[in-house]
Formats: structure tokens, sequence, C-alpha cells
């Protein structure tokens, strides 16, 4: 999609209505540039000096809100990096552009500290965004190093209990340069569909701006298109046999025909050389999303083509399967599993559940009564807190219910 260039009046007009384009993609809620005095403040708390781009972008705003996607390798995963917010001071956010630089500085000394050597007082990285504590954006600001302006994404680890997520702490570089790190902002798919999810908290920022502020329909309509420009394209590549150079659209190509369980899609991208065992997201691969959007096509075509399936797969199951898919999955090792036999019978499938039961190794046979109880407890404990207003569960009090009733129903 082809944007006209915006003019200097009418990028004076959305910088009053608080949104500022800077390296083609769109900042809301922007707050005024960094004067002389503040970029010098804050190039005196780095080893420096600050790189070109941070000091242009800072020119342009002092910070605000992005609402893209951005994704990651980072330890074998494809994580999903919630670049949210550019950080400023004053900011509602978990912590402002001053609060972030003040942990990074007591992390350093305390990093210095326990290495033994004096710290200079000075950062090497400086943070720039992120999300709260999960995610956060630096900037290389050390010129001895060299990495300098490159622009590197951290993601916290989460417990154990989060499956296919990362389990500890990780780094990794999103680009050289930070306008080339912008550049890999983009949208998994058009904000404008009804299956988007990323897209509605800026596109409700400029229907307010519109509607309550005067932000002309025109320039609102030319600043959606640029920021829908932003989709990443896919299917162009896909179309010239590239898909198997460029993994991550590679990956998006594979979640698309895992959502709609598109097997001639699977079909085209294997032909392509496209590797059908990278994680997508977080470490699930398109057989794990095959199975959580119920694409039994895809799943079948897999093993078809004798791509290796990840052991305890059906550990992850959504709903009910065909008996014949499920049949050919257990064929092969690592399938039959305690918590696999578990998810069936809470998804309604006890035909399935007496097969995999059926194939379990005998130490976890013995295993599985007790396992049984404890997450049926577990589940019981769950509904009274959430009768009592004490727990927010994503299945309610109905779906606890539920649960519970298909356990007892096994007992």
């Amino acid at each position: 999609m082809n944007t006209p260039p915006f003019s200097p009046d009418e990028l004076e007009r959305l910088r009053e209505h608080g949104i500022v384009i800077w390296a083609d993609r769109v900042i809301f809620h922007a707050q005024p540039p960094l004067d002389q005095v503040s970029l010098a403040r804050l190039a005196a708390q780095c080893r420096g000096p600050l790189p070109d781009d941070l000091l242009d972008l800072w020119r342009h705003t002092a910070g605000g809100r992005l609402d893209y996607d951005l994704s990651l390798p980072m330890d074998g995963h494809r994580a999903a990096i919630s670049w949210c917010e550019l950080f400023y001071d004053g900011s509602d956010g978990y912590h402002d552009l001053s609060g972030w630089i003040d942990h990074e500085r007591e992390q350093a000394q305390e990093a210095a500290e326990q290495n033994g050597r004096p710290w200079d007082g000075k950062l090497a990285v400086l943070p720039i965004g992120g999300f709260e504590y999960c995610d956060r954006i630096y900037v290389v600001a050390d010129r001895r190093a060299g990495d300098y302006g490159q622009v590197l994404a951290w993601k916290m680890g989460l417990p154990p209990a989060w499956t296919h997520a990362l389990h500890q702490d990780a780094l990794a570089t999103v680009a050289p340069t930070l306008k080339a790190a912008f550049q890999t902002l983009g949208l998994e798919r058009d904000p404008l569909g009804d299956d988007a999810d990323t897209g509605q908290e800026f596109l409700d920022y400029l229907a307010d701006r519109q509607q309550q502020h005067g932000l002309p329909e025109a320039l609102a309509g030319k600043v959606t298109d640029l920021y829908r420009a932003a989709v990443y394209d896919w299917r162009g590549p896909l179309e010239a046999g590239q898909l198997a150079g460029r993994p991550h659209l590679a990956a998006l190509a594979l979640a698309e025909a895992a959502r709609r369980d598109d097997p001639g899609l699977l079909r085209r991208l294997a032909g392509q050389g496209v590797d059908l065992g990278a994680p997508l997201q977080g470490g699930a691969g398109v057989a794990h999303l095959a199975l959580r959007h119920q694409a039994h096509g895809v799943l079948d075509t897999l093993l078809d083509l004798a791509v290796p399936m990840p052991a305890g797969l059906l550990n992850d199951l959504n709903g009910p399967l065909p008996a014949a898919l499920v049949e050919r999955l257990l064929r092969l090792p690592d399938q039959a599993t305690v918590t696999a036999v578990l998810r069936a019978r809470l998804h309604g499938d006890p035909d399935n559940a007496a097969r995999i039961r059926a194939r379990l190794p005998e130490p976890q046979l013995t295993t599985l009564d007790q396992e049984h109880r404890a997450l049926r407890a577990s589940l019981q404990e769950d509904l009274r807190k959430v009768r009592r207003g004490q727990l927010g569960h994503y299945l309610g009090e109905d779906g606890l219910q539920l649960w519970i009733q298909r356990l007892e129903d096994e007992s």
C-alpha cells in the first residue's frame, strides 16, 4: 500500500492531536520534544554519546504510545515483544523514563559490585520503551561497544505454568539502529479486519480525535492508510517463492495455515523449503497451533509429510479430535500422557481420553487417578474463589462448573 507523504502543515496538525510520524510509524499520545538541556542531562548519564537516531526521535517527541506487533527469535522461541510505550517522564505507565534509568543504574552498580570492579556511574544501554516490567527496549549508548547504536529487546521469563513461554529472561537484537528497529514494527493482520488483535487502541484514539477534537476526516484517513501499510506481507514472498529465506514472514504464513486449517497453504510452504518445525508463537510450532485451532486437516497433512511431532503434543488438546487422527498421533512416541488424558476429559472427549489412557506407560497409569483428583480439587477451589470474588478466571463460573462436572462424570 503506497501512501503519499505528509506536508509540513499536515504534520503540524497531527502534532496538535498528539500524533507524530517517525520512521514511517505512528506514535500517538505523543509528548513534546526534548530540549537541549534535557538531552544533555540524559546524555550525561550514559557512556555516550547518544546515537543520532535516538536524538532525532527525542527531537520529534519525548515519548508516547505504539500499537504494533513485534516478535523475535529468543532462546529457541519466537517471542512476542510488547513495545507499547516510548518511556517519558510523567508517564502514566508502570515507570517513567527517569524511573527506568534509575532502575538500570541500580542494576549496573550491583553488577559491578558483584564482579568486584568499580562502576564509572555511566550506563552502556539506555531503556527507552517496552511494557511495564515484562518487556523493555534498549539503545546501546556506549561508543566503545561493538554494538553501539543497536536496539535490544529484553523479555522477562515466566513461570513454568505458562506453557510454550520463555521460562528465563532473554535478550535479543532488534535492529542495528533505532530507525531500523521502528521498521521491524508491523501488523500481523489488517487492523480494520474482524479478527485483528493489534490496532484497536490506536484506531480508537484516532476516532476520538476526530469526533471530539476536530481532527479532519481526510487527514485521519491518510494516517490510517500509513498505519495499515505496516501490515506484514507474507503473500508476496510466497508467490515469489522466497519465504524460506524470510523466517518471520514464514512463521506468519504457517500460523495462518493453522488458524484457517489450510492444508494447501501448508503444502506450498513445505514445497518452498519452509521449516515446518520452527517455533511460531513462543515455543509453540505449527502442530501446537493446529491443535489449538482444531485444524484437523493441517495436523493430518503434517503427519502425511512426516514432520516430527513435538513430544506431549496431545497435552495441548483444545477440544474433541477425530478418532483416526488421535490414533495416528498415538502411534508416535511420547504422545500418551496423563495430562493428555485429563485434557480430553476436560474438553468433553471421553472416547479419546480412553484411547490415550490405553497407551499410557505403566508408571504414568499408576498416577492417573491421583492427578485426576488433584485437578478436580484445584478447579473446585478456583470455583469457590470466583464465587467469593477473590479470583478472576478465564473460564468463568459456568466454565469451571462444566469442567468439574466432566471430571466427576469420569470418576
